[in-house]
């Protein structure tokens, strides 16, 4: 039933039912590739969600068949019973292409092998960058020169990360702006291809109840949370390279806190509010390092498996690394909603659970007459695992006696919508490609605001190397995150957790 709902919700299907599409995967040879790309793709051609006459392409450096490629990728794609006959339809509506990514003529070559099954009908070309940020320069110059559309559109579907700091950011953006129309870039965060990070609008726009109370007279504060339960597991070397701070927090969570924040837009066009999650971030101060909390897991004597080891014992960690696998930040905006509030940041690895949520905490029900025993409201919006909207309030303990209790008022989807299948982010995000919707998208103005909040205390980390303060795999992280939370309006008392009613 879901999927007959998406599919009915895809007019732009119908506006073009005869054209062409190819999909083409510049670096089917990786990892990205392997278990999300090309198993998204399978899934919304498995549903009937992409239009008839699509053909998928996949381009790298290396020797590769097609059966090479199904085998590679069918560990990932969830494969039924009754989905060989799909499958094999699947496979045989894909190409590959060996080239270079430097060669503007293998661009060429890789272009007239699309143009051989378009037969001069109007013909729409997406490309999709699953390749490492060294060569985004080279690959969009090739496709510019050497592989653009002749009679239909082409986009350009670009992975994180967009540079490592706000200057070599501006680079690629110059770079990208001389080779394409902002219209043709579709910069992907998979966060916002989220469930619950697309409810957020309907949540806070959608409901009278929130607007009067969303605002520094009702709130105390905004914590918005990504915790992993595990540590870097052989990956030390990517992640030493880039961190926690500019592998999460700069993109997934201030995408987050900016949906958060902003004000109401004029329309649910993507230009309306992409303009107001700017304005948000231009009342933001660079961070300091006064305003941050930076830790380093270690091993757990008393763990099991990989839970004894520490970051510095991964071999592709270098030795004595200063890089924080822990990162909590305070954020405020300056405006006039805001003043005030503090926005908590926080993400980490080798914690204590799976979770990724935005907390907000209201501020104390003013005249207590029940003697502190009331604890903050607080309305929580979990991202991932177990999508949920709830409200933690206080209401009488049952039975006789006349004391509050906490509860909560809870939407969880799996109890609320049971047998409702819910796309895969990267299946909302490559239809949008597909419709040309860039809600869901980072705009350049967008991302130079973010780079500009963060670029100077990622630098002075470096410069300094900072040494991070160590923490126990499986924990809730360093103690001074407790501390600087509750410093900033936040109160944890613990007393309260969120049971899963699916459990």
């Amino acid at each position: 039933m879901s999927i007959q709902i998406i599919r009915d919700s895809l007019g732009w299907l119908k506006k073009e039912p005869d054209s062409h599409y190819t999909f083409t995967v510049l670096g089917a040879s990786g990892d990205l590739a392997k278990k999300k790309i090309y198993p998204t793709l399978w899934w919304l051609y498995r549903d009937n969600l992409l239009p008839k006459k699509t053909i998928f392409v996949g381009y790298a450096r290396s020797v590769l068949s097609i059966e090479d490629i199904k085998k590679k990728t069918k560990p990932y794609m969830k494969i039924r019973d009754e989905d060989t006959e799909k499958l094999e339809a699947f496979f045989k509506a894909n190409r590959y292409v060996k080239g270079s990514y430097t060669d503007l003529s293998e661009f060429e070559h890789l272009g007239e092998v699309i143009s051989s099954f378009e037969k001069d009908e109007k013909a729409n070309r997406l490309f999709y960058l699953a390749l490492p940020p060294s060569v985004y320069k080279d690959v969009t110059q090739n496709i510019r020169n050497g592989a653009m559309a002749k009679k239909g559109w082409t986009r350009v579907i670009i992975e994180k990360p967009f540079g490592r700091d706000l200057q070599t950011s501006s680079e690629l953006s110059s770079h990208l702006s001389s080779m394409f129309t902002e219209d043709q870039l579709y910069r992907i965060d998979h966060y916002l291809g989220k469930e619950m990070v697309q409810n957020l609008m309907i949540v806070r726009f959608g409901n009278r109840i929130f607007g009067p109370i969303w605002n520094r007279d009702s709130i105390s504060s905004v914590v918005i949370t990504f915790k992993e339960p595990f540590g870097t597991q052989g990956r030390g070397g990517y992640f030493d390279d880039f961190g926690i701070i500019r592998d999460v927090m700069q993109n997934h969570l201030f995408q987050i806190l900016s949906l958060v924040a902003m004000e109401k837009p004029a329309s649910t066009s993507a230009e309306d509010i992409r303009d107001e999650k700017v304005k948000v971030l231009k009342c933001i101060d660079e961070l300091k390092l006064e305003d941050m909390v930076l830790g380093q897991y270690v091993g757990d004597p008393d763990g099991d498996g990989d839970a004894k080891e520490g970051y510095l014992d991964d071999p592709t960690v270098p030795r004595g690394s200063v890089t924080p696998t822990f990162a909590a930040a305070v954020f405020r905006i300056k405006n006039e909603r805001w003043d005030g509030v503090p926005f908590i940041l926080r993400c980490g690895k080798a914690l204590n659970e799976r979770k990724a949520e935005v907390r907000i905490q209201f501020t104390d029900v003013p005249g207590d007459i029940f003697k502190s025993e009331c604890k903050r409201n607080e309305l929580v919006i979990r991202v991932q695992p177990n999508e949920a909207v709830y409200c933690k309030f206080m209401t009488k303990q049952p039975g006789m006696s006349f004391r509050p209790e906490e509860t909560e008022l809870d939407l969880t989807y799996g109890s609320r919508y049971k047998g409702v299948v819910m796309p895969d982010a990267y299946e909302r995000l490559i239809l949008d490609v597909f419709s040309g919707s860039q809600i869901n998208f980072v705009r350049t103005d967008e991302l130079y605001e973010a780079w500009r909040i963060f670029t100077p205390v990622l630098h002075q980390i470096e410069k300094d190397k900072p040494k991070p303060i160590p923490y126990k795999y499986g924990s809730r992280g360093p103690k001074e995150y407790d501390e600087l939370a509750e410093k900033n309006n936040f109160q944890f008392t613990g007393t309260y957790k969120w049971q899963n009613p699916n459990l």
